[in-house]
């Protein structure tokens, strides 16, 4: 069930005040969804103006400069200056350009772009240019503003600490920008602040400058960043330690790793796996793609888990976790390198460091390891699922609440479980061939996708259309609800046959195409494993065995984890081991209040007639004797029994025979 806005905001205001957290009932991706879909950054303003009008430039750079000095001493205000020259190139004839910048926030005191006037209202900054300006020109605007000493739950100040916490469009509330994930640009900061402060931010360290009790940081991002992404994360005495990593292509070279940490903290949990962990992405997505990178803890500003910033994540106080650590160190590949291109692309971003963190347990502890975690991501789903699509259209156009877009069971856990089935559909080798070449994509690395630009990557890889799995499992709701039957017919002579009929169920979505194992063991201990191709409902598939079959399974490895219905295929219409003993359709079929039940067996022998559920589970027992050679006639009374289907099995001797019958009422 959703929470209301206002039971949201209750539940994090009371989490403010909690202390150092404790991981061991939940993992780094639940963490991560508490803490954004509880954000509060799109509170002031409308819900249904969030994407502006259209936009007609490309923004390549934003220089930032903040005066941050006085945030740092008692009473904390959270009120600064600033300036901003943002360089842009245009994408379509224009003689002005509209920016985000929220009223509520800042407070804009002027523009310079010769001739040029503005005005400051609803939250957009309109700039009139002095003239009209061709495709392909570029134009440098510089705005001098100031942000109020407002709470605004993108700029934070307080006890000594300053952040930003800016998804989904908290950046605006700091510095006018377009803040849509879609248009990156180069990032350059400068921030002036007390002499006993460290300040980390994107990219890498440039320079810093210390006059008096003035200190200046300049940190530079060589690669674009999305607003969202853009980071400041600063405290009096801020605990440092630094580490290094070696690229993969010249060891020689290395970047390094910061910790960021407050008084008292152990980072080193994380400290002493991020190597390994860099190492093992850069393996199977591209190698690390940043001059640097690193992990912050925040203070109870901060309450619940991490932000995945560009190249220097947020973590929440003490939450030193290696699960929270693997979800969010993935979002550097998948959310930052390549950043999703609107919110209705968000399956790319957190589905994807969903899917990371239980691929980083495979990296040590095995398959079964990342197998045990899609499991649980699959069971949280399937507990809580809201029943809506992983990606909506409309999401691209408004951003939808918080609570909606971050939505756990279907955001994170079934964004997990999806991109695993497409493991299983395609395979290792594809798949992880798929991964590298999305990331190494020069088209999109850097820069922003679509979930069509990745379904195009996987049709490229593998030379085949998957659309058809896109469509099913990423844009249509719920999954797929399997009602199987199965039988095994002796055909003499040592021949058996194996009939397997296929039937989805579910009336919330339409049918699921997927590939399906089934797992056969026979009489000798031995089995086979066979895949087929489910491609239309209601069917059917036989196979033909020199050997008796006594076990069968559907999906024995549960590859397609997002499903309902038990993993236990029901029993077919007619198991019949045994040409000592027939049993025939009851009459009437479907019966009221009673049904003829007959069977004949050629010989003496133990005999049990029991009537069960679709299950299995025994509801009457008519019959349970020894008896002759001879045709028996069962009149089943009904009447204790509802409305439904089930299953008569006779057991004479060593045969089983199963039919189904249906009662009405």
């Amino acid at each position: 069930m959703k929470l209301t806005s206002t039971l949201v905001l209750l539940f994090f205001s009371l989490l403010l005040i909690a202390p150092a957290q404790d991981f061991s009932s939940m993992n780094g991706p639940a963490y991560c969804s508490m803490k954004k879909s509880g954000s509060r950054s799109l509170m002031q303003r409308p819900m249904n103006n969030n994407s502006g009008p259209k936009h007609s430039f490309d923004v390549m750079k934003y220089s930032l400069d903040v005066d941050l000095y006085n945030c740092y001493s008692s009473p904390y205000p959270k009120s600064f200056s600033g300036s901003v020259t943002i360089m842009f190139k245009v994408d379509s004839s224009l003689n002005s350009i509209r920016l985000n910048a929220e009223n509520y926030s800042l407070i804009v005191d002027s523009v310079r772009l010769d001739g040029v006037s503005y005005t400051h209202l609803n939250d957009m900054l309109i700039i009139q240019l002095s003239r009209t300006y061709e495709v392909g020109e570029s134009a440098n605007v510089k705005i001098y503003y100031r942000h109020k000493n407002v709470e605004d739950y993108a700029f934070y100040a307080s006890s000594g600490t300053v952040f930003t916490d800016c998804e989904p469009e908290g950046a605006r509330k700091w510095f006018p920008c377009w803040d849509q994930p879609s248009d990156k640009a180069l990032f350059d900061l400068t921030a002036k602040v007390k002499a006993n402060v460290k300040l980390g931010s994107n990219g890498r360290l440039a320079d810093s400058t210390l006059a008096g009790d003035f200190l200046t940081y300049h940190w530079v991002s060589d690669q674009k960043v999305a607003t969202y992404l853009m980071v400041i994360t600063s405290k009096v005495n801020y605990q440092l330690n630094i580490g290094w990593w070696h690229k993969l292509t010249n060891p020689a070279d290395s970047i390094p790793l910061r910790f960021y940490f407050n008084q008292g903290e152990n980072p080193a949990p994380v400290m002493s796996i991020l190597p390994n962990m860099t190492t093992w992405y850069s393996q199977h997505f591209a190698e690390h793609p940043f001059d640097k990178n690193g992990f912050a803890t925040l203070n109870s500003d901060f309450a619940w888990g991490g932000m995945e910033n560009q190249s220097l994540t947020s973590l929440c106080t003490g939450c030193w976790d290696e699960s929270l650590a693997a979800h969010e160190y993935a979002h550097q590949w998948f959310g930052d390198m390549i950043t999703c291109n609107t919110w209705a692309d968000i399956w790319l971003n957190e589905g994807f460091a969903t899917w990371s963190e239980a691929f980083w347990y495979e990296s040590y502890a095995g398959y079964n390891a990342y197998k045990n975690d899609i499991n649980s991501d699959a069971s949280s789903y399937l507990q809580s699922n809201p029943g809506w699509a992983i990606s909506d259209p409309e999401w691209a156009v408004t951003t939808p609440s918080t609570n909606v877009l971050f939505n756990y069971a279907i955001t994170y856990a079934k964004g997990a479980c999806v991109l695993h089935q497409l493991r299983y559909v395609l395979g290792d080798s594809l798949f992880f061939e798929t991964l590298h070449a999305y990331c190494a994509d020069t088209n999109l690395k850097f820069n922003s996708a679509t979930i069509g630009d990745f379904k195009a990557t996987v049709n490229q890889v593998t030379g085949s259309d998957y659309t058809w799995f896109f469509d099913e499992w990423i844009f249509q709701p719920n999954h797929p609800v399997y009602q199987n039957t199965f039988n095994y017919q002796n055909l003499g002579n040592g021949q058996w046959k194996v009939n397997f009929f296929m039937k989805q169920v579910q009336t919330d979505a339409s049918f699921f195409k997927m590939p399906v194992e089934v797992l056969i063991r026979f009489i000798d201990a031995s089995d086979t494993t066979i895949t087929v191709m489910n491609d239309v409902n209601f069917q059917q598939f036989s196979w033909t065995f020199d050997k008796q079959p006594v076990f069968f399974r559907f999906d024995p490895d549960r590859q397609i984890v997002l499903k309902g219905g038990s993993t236990m295929v029901g029993i077919g219409d007619d198991i019949s081991t045994n040409t000592h003993s027939t049993l025939f359709q009851n009459h009437p079929n479907p019966a009221v209040d009673g049904t003829l039940i007959r069977y004949e067996i050629n010989e003496p022998m133990k005999v049990k007639l029991e009537i069960t559920d679709m299950i299995g589970i025994v509801l009457l027992k008519p019959v349970d004797a020894k008896q002759p050679a001879g045709k028996y006639e069962i009149n089943l009374d009904c009447s204790t029994l509802a409305a439904g289907n089930y299953l008569y099995k006779l057991s004479a001797g060593n045969g089983i025979h199963v039919k189904k019958m249906v009662i009405i009422k």
